[in-house]
């Protein structure tokens, strides 16, 4: 059966888009690590040049970084004070600072950042805790993407939207602005730190972006496998992404209630080293599992009885078709049917080319595989070739609704679309 059978692309694209734009710190060093002995020295030097200035040239300069850039961040000059706050333990002793002082200091100690500049990618969608506004029929999403900017640093950012009752697709309009969470809360763990974050409630999702916070993640915060996880009646929001340190990887836990306050935690185990790790939307027979990749080659399937703690593991899906010769790994987490658990998968053939198939895995035992396919369902289209990496279709995740697999996947590395699948066709397409 042919892809076209099934499989139905919308006409929507979410592209980069460089005007996005957060304050970020700059120290000048690079976040997160501490000051060595000379940037501290060059801070101080920042701060003598601006108590040089007399108070006219000080307020002069504060007014024109502010109409420099109007519009373009909420509320600036507390972010400017709350910087310069942040940056006293690095001051030597000092005269007090007038307030216009201050926010000009705090100034000195932030840089622009264009967040989403390179790349909006690797998106996953679930079901969107407020249905208010819903289609009749439909439903409301959230949708997580990957957003690259200057040092290919990869950060997580969001987008809402709706889906009708047969299965048409909207995105919401994107907010202009865009803010980085408060941290609220830091707790030190063995190998790292458990951490708390909340974005303004009036903001909308589309604003809010995480940003790496520690040091395992101060190069990049990536592909979010976002899941709706219910237990015994209550449901939460969890993410498994990977934590780049600029040096090793590892996988990461991000736990939410309603997208405004999250927590971010280390994972810990041998299959917690690396990454694409994606957890079940439920507990099977009793346990948590996950389907992971631990040999950069098969796939494999893990439980355990502790959220954050996953060793071990059994491989049950190796290579097998030609578009999947050198390595498959799991495109989000498994979407639960009345036949079985439904998981996406990538594959990589010639040229490394990645293309998007699925499985079919028993309900009580998912290392039994029902059923594969034996060509993709989603390959890279000639118009989608084209991107940072070329040849490449990628998803982090997609849900159920009604009939329907809603699909939103990645193009090249570059952007984002969405396609759509009917549940029994692409059943029927699959290989026992």
């Amino acid at each position: 059966m042919s892809q076209q059978s099934f499989l139905a692309r919308q006409a929507l694209f979410l592209r980069p888009d460089p005007s996005r734009v957060v304050v970020r710190r700059f120290k000048p060093a690079t976040e997160p690590r501490d000051l060595h002995p000379t940037e501290k020295t060059r801070a101080n030097h920042i701060v003598d040049r601006v108590l040089a200035l007399d108070a006219e040239a000080a307020a002069s300069q504060l007014i024109d970084v502010l109409e420099n850039f109007d519009g373009r961040h909420r509320n600036l000059l507390k972010t400017f004070e709350r910087r310069a706050d942040e940056m006293e333990d690095a001051f030597a002793a000092h005269q007090a600072f007038s307030r216009i002082q201050r926010q000009l200091i705090g100034a000195y100690f932030l840089l622009e950042y264009s967040f989403e500049s390179s790349a909006l990618f690797n998106p996953s969608i679930v079901l969107h805790p407020d249905q208010m506004g819903a289609p009749e029929g439909g439903c409301r999403y959230v949708l997580s993407l990957r957003a690259v900017g200057e040092g290919h640093i990869s950060s997580l950012n969001f987008r809402s939207g709706a889906i009708s009752a047969e299965g048409g697709i909207t995105v919401d309009p994107t907010v202009r602005l865009a803010s980085v969470p408060s941290v609220d809360n830091r707790v030190a763990v063995p190998d790292g730190e458990v951490v708390d974050l909340s974005f303004p409630e009036e903001e909308d999702i589309s604003e809010r972006l995480i940003f790496p916070v520690t040091a395992s993640q101060s190069n990049g915060i990536e592909d979010a496998r976002f899941v709706r996880f219910e237990d015994e009646g209550r449901c939460t929001f969890y993410a498994t992404y990977t934590a780049y340190s600029g040096s090793a990887i590892r996988s990461e836990l991000l736990q939410t209630d309603d997208f405004i306050r999250f927590r971010m935690s280390p994972l810990y185990g041998s299959a917690a080293r690396n990454k694409g790790m994606a957890l079940f939307p439920r507990k099977v027979e009793g346990r948590y599992a996950m389907i992971g990749r631990q040999d950069n080659e098969n796939l494999y399937l893990i439980y355990s009885d502790d959220l954050y703690a996953w060793d071990g593991g059994v491989p049950f899906m190796r290579p097998r078709f030609p578009w999947e010769f050198v390595q498959i790994g799991n495109c989000g987490s498994p979407i639960e049917l009345d036949e079985g658990w439904l998981l996406l998968t990538h594959g990589v053939g010639p040229v490394r080319k990645y293309s998007i198939g699925a499985a079919l895995l028993d309900k009580k035992d998912p290392s039994k595989i029902l059923a594969r396919s034996s060509e993709p369902i989603v390959r890279p289209e000639p118009s989608e070739r084209e991107g940072y990496v070329p040849n490449v279709v990628y998803t982090c995740g997609a849900m159920r609704h009604g009939d329907h697999i809603i699909l939103p996947y990645a193009l090249s590395d570059t952007a984002s679309s969405f396609a759509t699948m009917r549940i029994d066709a692409l059943l029927r397409s699959m290989e026992g």
